[in-house]
């Protein structure tokens, strides 16, 4: 890891040090706003540093003029908002006041960021002294030399500190947070292209689009290169995607507000070539009552109580011509017969949309302990009626007592599989991947669980002949067995000899 990794990951942890002094000074919502939205101000502060001494250079007179940032997709940011305003009040009282000034009149600058961002740290519950000491830290430890290296590393700096508080807020971090490792293994088998249109319909702080994004860029080395759509439900959330897509310098659609995907689509009228989601696990109730009759569920009505079947169908409806789909769901949709689901599911598998299913292990979420599968729907498949299964509850690696993660490696031997299924040759490897046709899911009663399909990993022959070892085992067993009886003696004479019989 170079010096340059190593004062990245520096800054991240001294950014979410500095965070934790907050932590017990105001309710956990407000104060993953105000991180958050500090990185989110200082990013637009260099981006129009930047632009603006570039401008200045040119010597047309265009520094102070809005369209001379809006074009290159660059925020305007007026006087009382820039940094530097920021920095030289950071040790005044009134440093919450002048930070809530300068989030509304960016506001009022930039359209797109009305009711966007927080504005909470003149709260009297903030202590100012420490509010100080953060944006001592933004001031000191970034060098703005170079614009385009200091964007990566707030934009990176954004996602850690979000990452942090999934973990901290337990079951409520999942509502916006998908782990890295589950993201990438998605991008990574999915492979989006230029020019393509990705949507995320319940698209909490917007990592499928950071990852998509990346995926191409490292493929392409463009930037920009894809579309991007997507919807969310909580207003806080939503905030924090567009703050999000911001920093990235993603051009995202995500509506004109927060918004219930199934009861108010945003997007009506799309056709996605890519659609990554982690819709919540098992949601109820999501509207049934009011979409009977709605043209989404073309495979059958999604039951009440249970929005599984609602999301899938909802995507589905949604994809282009030869679009694909990976989305995150719990394991019960592999197998659930309830209210109609078994049918549906065998509508989907009949109409050949399933490519294929991955198995997860445990404790890859914050917000979950369940295992969850990944879903591959296809239109226009390469291996018309067949379905790839993918058991990949062994991978990953433990990074602390409560989490795994997925390292490159697994991700890549995952993408790989699948691209050899594709590819048609792959060759079948017993407890881990195997290839079924429509009629062998139907002779399983469509039900989708991995295992049903790549059986139990075989052991590998160590060459001692069966006799030989049977023998054996039961000769070392018969020792354990007498030195059982030994030791029982021995702890019978012992307490024998303290007055304790047994």
């Amino acid at each position: 890891m170079d010096k340059k990794t190593n004062a990245n990951i520096g800054f991240e942890k001294q950014i979410w040090d500095a965070a934790c002094v907050l932590w017990g000074h105001i309710p956990a919502a407000e104060y993953r706003k105000v991180i958050i939205g500090l990185i989110f101000l200082r990013y637009i502060s260099a981006a129009f540093e930047a632009q603006y001494k570039k401008l200045v250079n040119e010597g047309d007179g265009f520094e102070n003029d809005p369209d001379a940032y809006l074009m290159d997709n660059i925020f305007f940011v007026p006087k009382e908002a820039r940094w530097e305003t920021i920095a030289a009040a950071a040790h005044t009282p009134e440093i919450g006041t002048v930070i809530d000034r300068a989030m509304r009149a960016i506001e009022t600058e930039n359209k797109s960021l009305k009711n966007v961002l927080p504005k909470n740290y003149a709260s009297p519950d903030l202590d100012k002294k420490v509010l100080g000491d953060v944006v001592d830290i933004f001031t000191n430890n970034i060098d703005m030399s170079d614009t385009k290296a200091s964007e990566d590393l707030l934009g990176r700096t954004y996602e850690y500190c979000i990452a942090q508080f999934a973990e901290k807020e337990g079951v409520g971090g999942g509502e916006f947070y998908t782990p890295a490792s589950v993201v990438k293994t998605l991008v990574s088998i999915l492979k989006p292209f230029e020019n393509s249109r990705v949507y995320d319909c319940c698209c909490g702080s917007g990592g499928m689009f950071v990852q998509s994004e990346k995926f191409i860029e490292a493929h392409s080395h463009k930037r920009g290169a894809i579309s991007v759509y997507g919807q969310e439900a909580n207003p806080d959330t939503w905030k924090m995607a567009k703050m999000n897509m911001a920093i990235r310098g993603i051009d995202a659609d995500l509506g004109p507000y927060n918004a219930d995907t199934f009861t108010n689509d945003l997007h009506p009228t799309l056709k996605a070539d890519y659609i990554l989601a982690n819709p919540p696990f098992n949601y109820h109730p999501w509207g049934q009552e009011l979409l009977k009759d709605d043209k989404r569920w073309k495979y059958g009505l999604p039951p009440a109580g249970n929005a599984n079947y609602a999301w899938i169908q909802h995507m589905i409806h949604h994809l282009a011509p030869n679009g694909k789909i990976g989305l995150v769901l719990a394991n019960g949709a592999l197998s659930t017969q309830t209210s109609g689901e078994g049918k549906i599911r065998k509508n989907i598998i009949n109409a050949d949309l399933i490519e294929g299913i991955v198995a997860m292990p445990t404790q890859l979420f914050y917000s979950v302990t369940i295992p969850v599968t990944l879903w591959f729907i296809t239109k226009n498949k390469k291996q018309k009626g067949k379905t790839v299964f993918i058991d990949a509850r062994k991978m990953g690696h433990m990074v602390d007592r409560k989490h795994r993660d997925f390292s490159e490696e697994d991700i890549r031997k995952l993408a790989d599989t699948f691209s050899a299924f594709q590819n048609g040759t792959l060759q079948d490897v017993k407890g881990f991947c195997a290839v079924a046709t429509t009629q062998d899911i139907a002779k399983q009663d469509y039900i989708l669980t991995p295992g049903r399909y790549v059986g139990i990993e075989e052991k590998k022959d160590d060459g001692e002949p069966f006799e030989e070892k049977m023998t054996r085992l039961t000769s070392e067993l018969s020792a354990m067995f007498e030195r059982s009886h030994e030791l029982e003696d021995e702890i019978r004479k012992k307490l024998g000899a303290i007055g304790y019989e047994i």
